[in-house]
């Protein structure tokens, strides 16, 4: 979701403001706006539209209210802290006693308001420590990437590991479950690099294939398709599979340990 380590540690930051008080919204990204570290500004009036921006967009940190309708600030950290590479978080609330349930989740400060200039300068100094920090350390290992689903109003959080292909729509993408399918405004293209290393691999233009989730692949007519597995009552799903991408999907078949594939 975010992949803000691959920026130089040196560059603008991208931040979040998310507040349902539109005069302190507005407070708080004028506040940011004069800092010089501070590149891009976002703003959210709810968690919901929160999540929405982050899951399209690489943020670099997140100044976060605590008293919001729906998800409420400590939720929505909470959520953030399942993100593959998580942007770091920032509270700024008018209540001095969630400090300790802020800091547990991770928070990099917690700033009272009214905002004061100067606080609000050393939390933008501390995230650029940190995010020098996470360069320095190179790539964390690989997690379980959590992407949230916003249908009726209603955030569904998918993880990675569930899904076992993909489908293009256009710009969105399709996420597939064993037993649900969840539209992302995310191009499958960028799915296909950001999943490369779960084991997520593309064998046509309109689908990407998780590995594991493989059976086997067949031969029909003068192409191939490949088998993923059934659940319960409902048939094997068969996708079919580009040429130009037959040899990478045989490859990486064979390599995959425990991993075999048919071809009939």
């Amino acid at each position: 979701m975010n992949h803000t380590d691959d920026k130089s540690p040196d560059a603008p930051l991208t931040v979040l403001a998310v507040d349902d008080e539109k005069p302190a919204l507005d407070e708080l990204a004028f506040l940011l706006r004069a800092q010089d570290a501070v590149g891009d500004i976002r703003t959210a009036g709810d968690a919901t539209t929160a999540l929405r921006i982050l899951r399209d967009g690489e943020i670099d940190a997140v100044f976060l209210d605590i008293n919001m309708p729906g998800l409420d600030g400590l939720e929505l950290a909470g959520i953030l802290a399942n993100f593959a590479s998580p942007p770091q978080v920032v509270f700024v609330t008018a209540h001095d006693d969630r400090a300790v349930a802020a800091f547990d989740l991770g928070a990099v400060d917690y700033l009272l308001k009214p905002l004061r200039e100067e606080r609000l300068a050393e939390s933008v100094r501390r995230i650029v420590e940190g995010r020098r920090r996470r360069v320095d350390a190179g790539p964390a290992a690989p997690t379980d990437e959590v992407i949230p689903v916003e249908l009726g109003g209603i955030t569904t959080l998918v993880h990675r590991s569930s899904v076992e292909w993909v489908e293009a729509d256009g710009d969105y993408a399709r996420l597939h479950t064993a037993d649900a399918s969840h539209l992302v405004r995310i191009p499958i293209s960028a799915l296909e690099t950001r999943w490369a290393d779960a084991g997520f691999l593309r064998v046509h233009r309109s689908y990407l294939v998780a590995l594991p989730r493989v059976t086997g692949i067949r031969t029909v007519g003068n192409g191939l398709v490949v088998c993923l597995r059934a659940h319960g009552d409902h048939p094997p799903v068969e996708l079919p599979v580009s040429r130009r991408h037959t040899r990478m999907l045989k490859d990486r078949l064979v390599r995959a340990p425990k991993q075999t594939w048919t071809a009939r």
